[in-house]
Formats: C-alpha cells, sequence, structure tokens
C-alpha cells in the first residue's frame, strides 16, 4: 500500500516538474518582449531586426512543435523531453551571454526549437502519467494554468528581472531552473515514460515538408503585419506554405509509416478541438497584447500598472484551473464547459470593445479582464482533453504536437490579423479628423469584437460538433 502511495506521490511531482518545463517555455513568450528597448539600446537594433529576437523564437517554435511531438511517440517521450529541455536550457545560456546581434537571434532559433520540443511532448507525457480520469482531469488543470497565467507572469517577471539588474537575465534565470528541472526530471519521471514499442524510423521527407510548410506559414503571418498582407513577399510565402503542405499530403499517402497518420484527422474532437483552439487562441492573444497596448496607449498606464491590472485573471485562472474546472469537467463532461467557457471569453472581449478613451480600471477594464480570466480557466482544459480524448497512447506526442500547432498559429495568425484591423480602423478614423488617441481606441474597439466574434464561434463549434468520449478509454487507433 504504502509503495503505491509512494509511485502516485511520485507522479504528481513528476507532473509538477513537466509543469515547470512548460512554464519557462510559456514564460519565455512574453518575458522577452519587456527587455526589447534594452536589448536594442545595448546590441544597436533598428526597429526591422529588432523583431527578429521575438519572430526568430516563434518561427522556429511554431514550424517544429508538430515535428517534436511526433519525435517523442517515435523515440521515447522521456528522452525526448530531457534533449529539448537541455537544448533549451543551453540556448537561454547562450542568449543570456551574447554580445551581438546575429549571436542573439541565431541562439534565439536555437531557444525556439527546444521550447517546441519541450511543448508538444510535456503535454503527452502527463496524459500517459495519469491514465485515471479523475487525476487526469485534475492534471490538465494544473497544466491549463501553467499555460494559461504564465504569459502575465512573464510580463511582471521581465519587468523586475530588467528594471533590478539587466536583459540578459531575462534568459539567464531559465539556466539554473532548467537545470534542476532536468536533473529531477531525470530521476523521476519513468523510464517506460512514452516510450516507443520496437524499432522505428522516421518519415524524413514528411517531416521536412511539414516542418517547411509551418514555418512558411508562420513566416507570412509575421511578414504580413510587417510589410502588408498584399505585398508580394507576403502572398509568395503564403503560396509556397500552401505548396509545399499539399506535397507533404501527398509523401503521407505513399509512405509506409508516416510522419502524420492521415486518419488522425478523422478523429473528430481532435480536429474540432483544435479549430475552437484555432478560435480561442486569436482571441486570447488579441485580449493580451492589444488590452495592454490600450492600456498603455490610451489610458496612460504604466508598465507596472499594466502587469497589476491583469492578476484579477490571473488569480481566477488560478481558482478555476486547479480546482473548479477539473469538478466542472467532471459533472458536465467537455461540451458544456468548453461552450460557457468561450462565451464567458466572448463576454469580456465584448466589454473591452466599448474601450473608451476615459477608461478607468474599475469601470473599464477590470470587469472584461474577470469574464476572460473566467472564461480561460473553465474552458483551457476541456479543450486540450477533448483533443486528447480519442487518441491512442503511441499518438499522443503528435496529438499534443497539432493541438500546440493550432493554439500557436492561431494566436500569431489572430494577433497579425486583428492588429491590422486595429491599425487600419484606426488610420480610416484619423482620416476623417479624429484625433490620434481617440482614433486609437477606436481601432481597439474593432480588434476587440473581431476577436469576441472568434472566441463565440469557437465555442459554438465546440458544443455543436464534439462527441462525448465514451470511448476514451479505448482510444480509437489512428492506423
Amino acid at each position: 500500500m504504502s509503495s503505491l502511495k509512494h509511485q502516485y506521490d511520485n507522479r504528481w511531482l513528476a507532473m509538477g516538474l513537466l509543469c515547470m518545463g512548460a512554464l519557462m517555455i510559456v514564460l519565455d513568450v512574453t518575458i522577452v518582449n519587456v527587455a526589447l528597448p534594452s536589448i536594442r539600446a545595448d546590441l544597436k537594433f533598428d526597429e526591422v531586426t529588432l523583431a527578429w529576437v521575438v519572430n526568430a523564437y516563434i518561427l522556429i517554435f511554431g514550424g517544429f512543435l508538430l515535428l517534436g511531438g511526433r519525435l517523442g511517440d517515435l523515440y521515447g517521450q522521456r528522452r525526448i523531453f530531457l534533449a529539448g529541455l537541455a537544448l533549451f536550457t543551453t540556448a537561454s545560456l547562450a542568449c543570456g551571454l551574447a554580445n551581438s546581434q546575429a549571436f542573439l537571434i541565431t541562439a534565439r532559433c536555437v531557444q525556439g526549437l527546444g521550447g517546441a520540443i519541450v511543448d508538444a511532448v510535456s503535454l503527452s507525457l502527463i496524459m500517459n502519467l495519469f491514465t485515471e480520469t479523475e487525476d487526469r482531469t485534475k492534471a490538465m488543470g494544473v497544466y491549463g494554468f501553467v499555460c494559461s497565467g504564465g504569459g502575465c507572469i512573464g510580463a511582471l517577471l521581465g519587468g523586475v528581472l530588467t528594471g533590478s539588474f539587466n536583459w540578459h537575465w531575462v534568459f539567464l534565470v531559465n539556466v539554473p531552473v532548467g537545470f534542476v528541472v532536468f536533473v529531477l526530471c531525470w530521476k523521476l519521471l519513468p523510464k517506460h515514460a512514452g516510450e516507443a514499442e520496437g524499432r522505428q524510423q522516421l518519415d524524413v521527407w514528411g517531416a521536412v515538408t511539414v516542418t517547411s510548410a509551418l514555418m512558411l506559414a508562420n513566416y507570412a503571418t509575421i511578414n504580413g503585419n510587417q510589410a502588408g498582407w498584399t505585398s508580394l513577399s507576403t502572398l509568395a510565402c503564403m503560396a509556397a506554405a500552401v505548396l509545399v503542405f499539399a506535397a507533404f499530403i501527398l509523401i503521407e499517402t505513399r509512405v509506409q509509416k508516416p510522419l502524420v497518420p492521415l486518419a488522425m484527422f478523422r478523429l473528430r474532437n481532435l480536429s474540432v478541438s483544435s479549430m475552437s483552439g484555432i478560435l480561442w487562441s486569436a482571441a486570447m492573444f488579441a485580449w493580451f497584447f492589444l488590452s495592454a497596448l490600450y492600456m498603455q496607449m490610451v489610458l496612460g498606464f504604466s508598465p507596472m500598472q499594466i502587469g497589476l491590472a491583469f492578476l484579477p485573471s490571473n488569480l481566477i485562472m488560478a481558482v478555476m484551473s486547479l480546482g473548479f474546472s477539473a469538478k466542472i469537467v467532471m459533472r458536465f463532461g467537455l461540451k458544456r464547459p468548453l461552450f460557457v467557457g468561450l462565451l464567458c471569453a466572448a463576454a469580456g472581449l465584448l466589454l473591452f470593445a466599448r474601450a473608451p478613451v476615459d477608461g478607468t480600471l474599475v469601470r473599464d477594464v477590470l470587469p472584461g479582464m474577470l469574464l476572460l480570466g473566467l472564461g480561460a480557466g473553465i474552458a483551457f482544459n476541456p479543450v486540450l482533453m477533448a483533443a486528447m480524448s480519442e487518441v491512442k497512447e503511441s499518438d499522443s506526442g503528435l496529438a499534443s504536437g497539432l493541438v500546440n500547432t493550432a493554439f500557436m498559429l492561431g494566436g500569431a495568425l489572430g494577433l497579425s490579423v486583428l492588429a491590422s484591423v486595429a491599425a487600419a480602423r484606426t488610420a480610416g478614423l484619423s482620416a476623417t479628423g479624429i484625433a490620434h488617441i481617440p482614433a486609437l481606441a477606436g481601432g481597439y474597439q474593432a480588434a476587440f469584437l473581431c476577436g469576441a466574434c472568434f472566441a463565440l464561434l469557437g465555442g459554438v463549434l465546440g458544443a455543436s460538433l464534439l462527441r462525448t468520449p465514451a470511448s476514451a478509454a479505448k482510444p480509437v487507433a489512428a492506423h
């Protein structure tokens, strides 16, 4: 009995360590943004090249999520997770020691590769550690909180580290944390966790084409927001992404052991939750980044005030994700919590869509923040669980990579599109003679309204198309 309890406790300790690894990745997406002005001044970046401190990471991260998850399935999730964590930690050290533009951007590319592997494999490892429905639901609640709240924590931590020390520490802080997590995961993660059976072979051309297609799509999204959506370079990248992805599909229909068995896309819950995830992440990225800009550019909040304004939503996410979300899923299943959560998020964005010029924290910011925090806390768990509910264990890394790729691409595309909507609306209002600040507010209002529509559509799709996972205990084969 004591042996079973010890094994049970070790699972939760391993779960905590996996979440620490995932938190490092989530933090890194936002913690660097706060340090960009200091990086620019120190390494003499201009506006165009400075953007690549962020874009280099996002480009590689988004491109390799799917491949990282599949490598875990083929060669062992524990082994690949530890390799990704070691790569991310080493690259963080290199970023922290960087003294030139080229060195920093190159190190950020490597950091994005390590981050993609860790992010893709950690979810599938958690799903394989917890096979009982109740424990799995609780574990996914913890994981959901880490992923939902990590971005806001990163903004605060980035400000503290940059202000108290210098920009190098937003990267160097990962090194001791990564080392400790690596050593403890090496000892505590079961050696058989996510291990593949028999000799496995990687579909090399499938890996090359799908990774290239994702990177081209990601670059087109980044370029579209900078060079314009109708520019020749953006359209050429989009066309190339479509052609390369078509080549990937053709390859997958002909190889004996494909990287992505196309039957995976016949798993309804995986496909529907990925679509809902794309729409929801588009809305949530808009909330996080555009609401921060609204508070700074229109309301004149300081960076610390902006960080504190996000605190209530993070606290609500914590309460919901760490306790109530699991109980809600156990009581009502996946469909209703997903719909209600995204409905709350849509309502919160609708409140932000009024975004007045003379707004105050309590009257105009806090109500939307509370609803968005509540929505994220309720919906994140069901979206992830639905994606994994019909997938067999040997394909869990691939499914994890697919849903994470959906979140990443949805967020990047949504942010670019909604930022363009805000800019176009602001330009249109300015052209009619409206002052700059009211025109900015009008642009953010239009973007928040579009984000609310995305969240609502994601909720409706999930509620109407998700299948109740009665077969969750007997996963459907994807081959």
